[in-house]
């Protein structure tokens, strides 16, 4: 479990940052409307994922950069439950249960973020993003 959280804290968030940039229109259709300026946020969000998947690459910025992720992962969280809420008029070809499955699974992605940049391993030392 903690490699699979090493490879989504660091490189995961880095390649989730640059498809932001790569296929912005991907994003556009799960934008809830309630939100102003989709596009300046997409590229926000991505931009705020690619710095934090580089920087808990590195020492010296992975405590920080591990907040970043997770300020950055709480914040698009409401875009889960806008999809929930929109399922039938707008996402209906999604099945409903893998909308439901990605509550949890990005609580289980703020976890690994602090598990993998805010916490000490058993023998004391600072955890690494070594896979």
């Amino acid at each position: 479990m903690r490699k699979a959280a090493k490879i989504f804290a660091g490189p995961g968030m880095l390649l989730a940052g640059i498809n932001h940039f790569v296929n912005p229109k991907m994003y556009r259709p799960i934008m809830p409307d309630y939100l102003p300026a989709h596009h300046e946020l997409i590229l926000a969000s991505g931009a705020a994922e690619l710095l934090s998947g580089l920087g808990t690459l590195v020492p010296a910025t992975r405590r920080k950069a591990g907040w970043l992720s997770i300020a950055t992962l709480v914040a698009v969280s409401p875009v889960h439950v806008w999809m929930l809420q929109k399922h039938e008029e707008r996402y209906a070809k999604i099945p409903k249960w893998a909308l439901w499955a990605r509550l949890p699974l990005q609580l289980w992605m703020i976890w690994a973020v602090w598990d993998t940049t805010q916490t000490q391993d058993v023998a004391g030392e600072d955890t690494t993003l070594t896979v």
